[in-house]
């Protein structure tokens, strides 16, 4: 029996539902985090948290969760399924509101946590890295000025329908995907990352990408060991001359992409089909400070 977070308390699956008149369910409007642990503490869970907030604030749902009473909760869930490290989904569904737009705030909220397994991570993985698939399904843009990560997934999924499309899904490939102008936004589950004459470019937020809270600590790292970082927009051919390509997630960390894919069948090559020096190096600084987690 699958056991879960239910505002604060342990429910099963089966006892967790939704009010039909829940404005996540009629409206869409849920918000999430994932996260992973290591040994047994959910990675930058503050920062989540604060992302989170920040959200609820804009959205009218009020909500302040306490990182530490978080914890606990979150270490209680796992041990109820069994388990000592875990992927970790915090979602928010605002709440019922009647039958109509609102005007007023969500002051019930629904909080849930719901656990599962890492998925294994092969270290060849980290090593001789995944595709990147350009696609055709454009980001749609923010709900507002920036991206939520919200319950609101359509483009996500027809993303991954497209991908699933294409060879290259069969070597583990991540999908890109552009926005309406033609500008680099990130992948379906990811940040993206690439090395261009020795400087660090990600696309800006103002493309309409996620703020990933990964990519946020990589910039951080990336700064603290004197390299050049510029946010901008580009587009595809920009990835096509970069010496190295890396993408970003709370789960996976920092992956090398080693081939890029304009369609079925075109592959570019980025570098020598291996981990670049730079994304080394800052895959390495993020361990370092992810070890000591382990302590």
């Amino acid at each position: 029996m699958t056991i879960i977070g239910w505002n604060g308390k342990l429910r099963s699956a089966e006892e967790a539902v939704i009010p039909v008149w829940d404005h996540g369910f009629l409206y869409g409007m849920t918000l999430f985090e994932t996260m992973r642990t290591y040994n047994g503490r959910p990675y930058l869970l503050e920062h989540h948290l604060d992302r989170l907030h920040d959200a609820c604030d804009d959205l009218g749902i009020i909500l302040r969760v306490q990182s530490d009473e978080m914890f606990i909760h979150i270490r209680d869930v796992m041990h109820a399924n069994g388990l000592n490290e875990a992927y970790i989904r915090l979602t928010v569904s605002a709440g019922e509101q009647g039958f109509g737009l609102p005007t007023d705030n969500y002051v019930h909220p629904i909080v849930m946590v719901l656990t599962k397994p890492l998925p294994p991570l092969p270290e060849e993985l980290y090593k001789t890295g995944r595709p990147l698939q350009l696609l055709t399904t454009k980001r749609n843009s923010p709900e507002s000025i920036i991206r939520y990560k919200s319950g609101h997934y359509m483009n996500n999924i027809l993303a991954k329908r497209e991908l699933m499309t294409y060879p290259s899904a069969k070597l583990g490939a991540e999908g890109l995907m552009l926005n309406e102008h033609g500008y680099v936004t990130e992948g379906i589950v990811s940040n993206v990352f690439a090395i261009v004459d020795n400087t660090l470019i990600t696309p800006a937020i103002d493309t309409g990408l996620l703020p990933g809270i990964t990519r946020a600590r990589v910039i951080e790292l990336a700064c603290a060991q004197g390299l050049t970082i510029k946010e901008g927009r580009f587009g595809w051919e920009m990835l096509l001359q970069a010496a190295e390509v890396f993408v970003t997630t709370s789960v996976q960390e920092i992956v090398p992409v080693t081939t890029l894919w304009s369609d079925a069948n075109t592959e570019i090559k980025i570098g020598a089909g291996q981990i670049g020096a730079i994304t080394q190096q800052l895959l390495a600084a993020y361990r370092r400070e992810t070890a000591c987690w382990l302590d």
